[in-house]
């Protein structure tokens, strides 16, 4: 159990929520701001116009409502903005946007009653999580389409997920013993009005990526092993010389797992001295994609982790509207519900994820091609050649799919399309930023499992699994729980399924 409320909410802790179950409460301090926030909002919006409580949404707040049909303009817009198309959402994203709205109205600026603070709660911790679809935000007035389907399931309408099926918001409600919300003054605009769904995907995506970064410096020093690379390329003399922290933490990352190495040269052993030949047989110099990981990996580290600091910071704003703010005795009506910050750092997440699976095949096309690392069989073929085929067909899987990353690399962030005639005249598409980037990440992952598979059975052919680094010998282990080298072809697919969800972060229920 941990309470939220009273401090910043990190990317860590929202990591408990959604992977190791952790329960979730509210602090009373919180609760106490909230209440305080909504009954200013009740005594302060009498005999005012006031947005989204006595007038229409968008283009039509020109038109007043009156006082006896306030609450049902709240019902409305959520069953009428509920228009979500496409495929329905992981419900792990769901639960993310869920604890991230949470968090914003704890802040205590944007009028809700209690009630629904501790529905919300009871949800998230009962993974109660409705039916979300990929397509209709467009990440300005906030996420509306997908967050209108939230919406439903607190009034208790709509389908949900619960105990791994979908059925109704009602019948999940019976179960749980849990009643849904009455509209009180504006909690249907509250819950729609925000980025909280692009900020959930968003957590879940840099979550990934960063264990991804993990996972391609574990392959880079599994290579420099298997290739007895020189030790200098991931030098503190090296790459401190260079002043990115990106870089200078992925070198310091590969020494770490190679610490203790007997299979790494020194520079000064083999090269720095007398030598009478005219032509080397080994490389002086390896390619790119091998001695030049610090460089390669270091600015998507620095990415992904920039990208953090903004996602806590949106996980931990008001992006509401209005403001409802009784400390200056005001509601402020403005656009902080407009996803730009998390829809740019989506793109340039995503860039970077794709750059990773861009090394990675790199790097499996290296071990693949016998005439590039002069030590391995063509296609890392333990069986006899022509007759099989060793790991030939996976790396047709690695390079569509990192194709694919490519294409989907083009931003959304510059894809604005105006609507709501015309008064959301620029829009964010952080959501769709943010799906999109979670795709990449998969396929980030997908091509790692291959890359990893590739390793060890060149590792396995050359005999070098008990030389390896403790660390490294660890990393083997994880692996051969899915897979193990072969001879005798056989299909692969199942075994990068295995390998995925190994080396992925994945959910211990929902």
């Amino acid at each position: 159990m941990a309470t939220i409320g009273d401090q910043t909410l990190t990317l860590s802790q929202i990591r408990g929520f959604l992977y190791s179950d952790e329960h979730l409460e509210i602090s009373e301090k919180a609760i106490a701001r909230v209440k305080k926030n909504h009954q200013f909002l009740v005594e302060f919006s009498t005999d005012k116009i006031i947005y989204g409580i006595n007038t229409g949404f968008g283009p039509m707040a020109q038109y007043r409502v009156s006082d006896e049909e306030r609450k049902n303009l709240q019902y409305n817009l959520i069953r009428s903005h509920c228009s979500g198309a496409g495929n329905v959402l992981d419900p792990i994203y769901v639960k993310a946007a869920m604890i991230v709205r949470l968090n914003s109205f704890l802040i205590g600026k944007s009028g809700v009653h209690e009630s629904l603070i501790f529905l919300l709660r009871d949800l998230i911790n009962n993974n109660i999580t409705p039916v979300v679809y990929e397509h209709g935000g467009v990440g300005a007035s906030g996420d509306l389409v997908q967050l209108a389907h939230l919406g439903l399931c607190l009034i208790g309408e709509g389908d949900v997920h619960y105990e791994g099926t979908i059925c109704s918001a009602a019948e999940a409600f019976s179960k749980a013993n849990i009643k849904p919300i009455a509209i009180q003054l504006r909690e249907g605009l509250a819950v729609m009005n925000g980025t909280s769904f692009m900020t959930g995907i968003g957590a879940v995506n840099l979550i990934q990526a960063n264990n991804l970064v993990e996972w391609s410096i574990n392959a880079a020093s599994l290579i420099n092993e298997l290739i007895a690379s020189y030790d200098d390329y991931f030098s503190a003399e090296l790459n401190e010389v260079k002043l990115h922290s990106g870089q200078r933490n992925v070198a310091a990352g590969i020494r770490k797992r190679l610490e203790g190495s007997t299979l790494i040269k020194s520079r000064a052993v083999h090269l720095y001295k007398k030598v009478d030949e005219m032509y080397f047989e080994d490389k002086v110099q390896e390619y790119y994609s091998i001695r030049c990981v610090p460089q390669i990996i270091g600015p998507v580290l620095d990415t992904v982790t920039y990208a953090i600091q903004v996602i806590e910071n949106e996980v931990n704003s008001v992006n509401d509207n209005p403001v409802v703010d009784e400390e200056t005795n005001n509601i402020y009506h403005g656009g902080n519900f407009h996803g730009d910050y998390v829809s740019l750092e989506m793109d340039k997440v995503k860039i970077a994820v794709t750059k990773l699976a861009m090394l990675a095949e790199r790097q499996i096309n290296y071990l693949m091609n016998s005439k590039l690392n002069n030590m391995l069989p063509p296609f890392l073929n333990k069986g006899v050649l022509g007759l099989n085929f060793g790991l030939q067909g996976i790396q047709f899987t690695a390079t569509s799919t990192v194709a694919e990353s490519q294409a989907l690399s083009n931003s959304m962030y510059v894809h604005s399309i105006p609507n709501n005639n015309d008064n959301q005249d620029i829009v964010s598409m952080g959501t769709n930023s943010a799906l999109i980037c979670a795709k990449v990440i998969e396929n980030a992952y997908q091509v790692m499992a291959i890359e990893l598979m590739s390793l060890t059975q060149a590792i396995d052919i050359l005999q070098l699994s008990e030389r390896l680094s403790a660390y490294n010998t660890n990393v083997l282990a994880v692996i051969h729980t899915a897979f193990v080298p072969f001879t005798d072809d056989q299909p692969k697919y199942k075994e990068i399924q295995q390998l995925l969800a190994a080396i992925r972060i994945s959910q211990s229920s929902n």
